[in-house]
């Protein structure tokens, strides 16, 4: 079984913040699947990529992380977001989970909010 990285994880929100996708998506394994409520699964590193250099509301914005967890090959994240989305400014809270592969990269990730889209 693979055992989930706390550091890959905090790297990861270090890296959206900064908005740095070469290092974001270096965290991912080519098979990644990017599940969110209510919207449709993202499959693979194409959808994934695109995602975030192309179709991701949240801009100019931080996370804040008030609890990482650890559990076999998953790491459960508690948090907020404040930013801006679609332009507005918001502040809003996340829980995002990340399952990680045998090679230590991230195959599986989920995200729940309050928020419709993200």
């Amino acid at each position: 079984m693979a055992r989930a990285d706390l550091a890959a994880v905090r790297d990861y929100y270090d890296a959206v913040d900064a908005e740095d996708y070469d290092t974001v998506l270096s965290l991912f394994a080519d098979d990644v699947t990017y599940e969110r409520p209510g919207q449709s699964t993202l499959s693979g590193i194409e959808q994934f990529r695109e995602f975030y250099l192309d179709t991701r509301s949240l801009t100019d914005g931080r996370h804040e992380i008030d609890q990482l967890l650890a559990d076999g090959d998953t790491v459960a994240v508690r948090g907020q977001f404040i930013g801006k989305q679609d332009g507005e400014e918001v502040t809003f809270g996340f829980a995002d989970f990340h399952q990680f592969d045998e090679d230590g990269r991230i195959v599986k990730r989920w995200t729940y909010t309050d928020r419709d889209e993200v």
